[in-house]
């Protein structure tokens, strides 16, 4: 890729990025809605847990199951 072509490309993904920020509205959160009933917030540990710690578990076990798996078949060929 040539420096235009990549000038162009990081142009285009500003501007593109840009125009969304512009045109997006506030989330508005500070204003409840009828029926609005908020729950407790997540501790420190817990947020870290659920976006942080689980789903490194969850690729660590699918991982390990694919590579059981491959491991099996492997075996299957061999004998």
């Amino acid at each position: 890729m040539d420096k235009k072509n990549a000038l162009r490309a990081g142009a285009l993904a500003s501007g593109t990025t840009l125009m969304m920020l512009l045109m997006t509205s506030p989330a508005l959160a500070l204003t409840r809605d009828d029926g609005d009933d908020p729950g407790t917030g997540l501790s420190v540990i817990e947020t870290l847990g659920l976006y942080v710690v689980a789903p490194i578990v969850l690729f660590l076990v699918i991982a390990g199951l694919v590579m059981v798996g491959d491991k099996s078949r492997k075996q299957q060929k061999q004998g």
